[in-house]
Parts: C-alpha cells; structure tokens; sequence
C-alpha cells in the first residue's frame, strides 16, 4: 500500500481489553497508543507490546487525547493519514482492511465506519438515531453516522481540525463539519457492531446539552 497510515487507540481505564486490541491492529498498521490519565494498568500492559505509548495525566477527555495524538504524528512521522480504532473492543481490528481499500480506490480525507444500528440496544439505537436526524438537519445534508469512532483522517484533514479548541466528544462531531466546509471528501465504510462488557465514559447530561449547542453551532455554520 502506498498510503503510510498509523493507528491511534485513545485509552480510558481499557486494561482488560486493549491488549488485544493492540495486537490485532499491528497485524495491519503500527500503533500509537494515547493513555488518557488511566487510573489501571492500561500503561503497564501497552508497554508489553510493540506500540507506541503516550500518557497524559490528569484525564482530559478523548478529544484531547485524539488532538494529541494527530499532533505527534503530524511532527513525528511522515504520515499520510490516520485510522483511529476505539480500545474497549468495540471495533473489529480485522476490519481494517476496509477502510485501506477505500483509501487506495476513493482517496478520501474522511472515512467513518458505519455501524449497523439494527444491532445495538435499544436505548443505544434510539439515542443514535435522534443524533443523526438532528445532526443532518443541522449539516443540511445526510449523515448516517456521526459519532462513531472508528474512522481515517488525511494528513490535509488533520492539519486543519488539530487548530479547533474542542477537546470533548464535540471534536470527533466536528471532524465532519471540518471536513465538508473545507470541500474535502467524505467516505463511508460498513463495520461490524459489537457490544460486551465495556462501560461508557460519557456523562449523560453534559453529554446532551453540549451535543445540543454543538448542532446549534453547526445549523449555524452552515447557513
């Protein structure tokens, strides 16, 4: 493959999941790990394998450990791109074949895995979809998945959204309004929809209101 891309996994307290996460992944990209102020062993177990490992301390959210992360490639590497794949198990690693095709064959600066949301939980399903409808109104186009987190960014997108002050669950959203002011393209890839035993780092409240001014903000932009 001509395209040099590395694999980012912010980590959470992901201790009982993210060694094998790692070594699926290194089966098809080098790693760089983003310890997001672990309270567990998630460090001591990244040090075990061949990726790379970057802490930060006190916790400040998958935004910045993200941001972070684009950062030290964009200055440590000469890469292409990057591929960000969630810890706890939630995406399928052998899945990354996908997203390589259709950067050879599209040659997009944003791809989101799109997650079958037939099989998820109920409530999960219901929140997702609300969030989608609501967010393509607010892009003025459709949308079909805006949060999930399995995704690729071209260097030429990550110079751009590493400038934006948002560090929460905001950034990952605002990605895609980035990417689509900027006329850069957008693709799509079909993913696998795993639930397990992983707990979620969201605060629901906070979670709602700032994705409610964030569609405020977006409708906004794209008047």
């Amino acid at each position: 493959m001509k395209t040099k891309v590395l694999a980012l996994i912010p980590a959470y307290n992901e201790g009982k999941h993210i060694k094998k996460v790692i070594e699926e992944t290194l089966q098809y990209l080098p790693v760089l790990v983003v310890d997001d102020g672990s309270k567990d062993d998630t460090p001591q177990i990244v040090q075990e394998t061949d990726a790379i490992l970057l802490t930060i301390s006190p916790n400040r959210g998958k935004g910045n450990a993200l941001k972070t992360g684009f950062r030290w490639a964009l200055k440590n590497g000469f890469y292409d791109g990057i591929l960000t794949i969630d810890a706890d198990g939630q995406h399928d690693p052998h899945e990354i074949s996908k997203f390589l095709n259709c950067i050879e064959d599209e040659k997009p600066d944003l791809i989101i895995g799109k997650r079958d949301f037939s099989k998820m939980p109920f409530s999960r399903k219901a929140a997702n979809r609300i969030g989608r409808v609501l967010f393509s109104w607010a892009m003025r186009q459709p949308i079909e998945d805006n949060q999930s987190g399995y995704r690729y960014l071209s260097r030429a997108l990550l110079e751009k959204v590493i400038l934006t002050k948002k560090s929460g669950f905001e950034f990952e959203v605002e990605n895609i309004l980035t990417c689509l002011q900027n006329d850069m393209k957008l693709s799509w890839v079909p993913i696998r929809t795993i639930y397990g035993d992983e707990k979620s780092h969201i605060h629901p409240f906070k979670h709602i209101f700032g994705f409610i001014a964030l569609i405020l903000r977006v409708r906004e932009a794209t008047s």
